[in-house]
């Protein structure tokens, strides 16, 4: 009977693990894919590009989506759009606290005539 509840007990601590690992990892990605649209597409080099204000918005809220994951930053903001060309870079900076600045690299992953796919590194 002990060993039946140990058992259990074993089993259902490594679910929990599971579940939790996997929703950190599902939480805590780093990859968007967003639609261009009049709303968010601006020119840069003559190319269409994501808007500055969308990257560093959504760089911001998923740069420390959970309190286990990176480090929080608030006043993200772009130099730039960012091109939507594959392989396309540019960087980032946002704020920590205590008032330390923080480079973040942003990539373009994959574009479309009607969406780009790209991360950023934390």
């Amino acid at each position: 009977m002990q060993r039946k509840i140990l058992v259990g007990a074993v089993g259902g601590l490594a679910g929990a693990a599971v579940v939790f690992g996997l929703g950190t990892h599902f939480l805590s990605g780093t990859e968007s894919n967003t639609r261009l649209s009049d709303d968010t597409t601006v020119s840069v080099d003559g190319h269409r590009a994501l808007a500055a204000n969308i990257v560093a918005g959504r760089t911001e809220s998923k740069y420390h989506p959970l309190p286990w994951v990176g480090v929080k930053v608030t006043h993200v903001s772009c130099p730039s759009g960012l091109k939507a060309v594959a392989g396309v870079t540019l960087t980032c900076t946002g704020t920590k606290r205590g008032g330390e600045t923080v480079d973040i690299p942003v990539t373009v992953v994959r574009a479309s005539a009607t969406s780009v796919t790209w991360k950023f590194d934390r």
